[in-house]
């Protein structure tokens, strides 16, 4: 017989430790604006975006079967050290790092105004 104390308690869901890293929507916004710009300039044709747990990544080609011409990199985990923003370029040098988004595509939109 059920009496007026008798529930099941359901635990409140945690955020999973093993999520996946991504762009939120400011960031996002961003990275496509200076993607459209450099499409519209004839640099790039098309990106590619992955996901992974430890960090997300944004890469910029120019011809689909190209090794990527940039490669940003967004790596929570080194937020307090070196920043967690890595700019790379299509050898895989490491163009710039930082704390800050804006400050670490600034050699990309160098070259954009270089452009035209």
């Amino acid at each position: 017989m059920s009496g007026a104390g008798d529930f099941t308690l359901v635990p409140f869901p945690r955020p999973n430790a093993n999520a996946q890293v991504g762009f939120d929507r400011a960031e996002l916004s961003r990275i496509l604006d200076l993607y459209g710009r450099m499409v519209a300039a004839g640099e790039w044709r098309d990106y590619a975006m992955d996901f992974t747990k430890d960090y997300a990544v944004f890469a910029a080609y120019r011809r689909t079967a190209d090794v990527p011409q940039m490669r940003l990199e967004k790596r929570p985990a080194l937020r307090n050290r070196q920043g967690m923003w890595a700019l790379f370029g299509e050898h895989g040098q490491v163009l710039k790092r930082g704390h800050d988004l804006s400050g670490v595509l600034a050699p990309v939109e160098r070259r954009l105004v270089k452009l035209v």
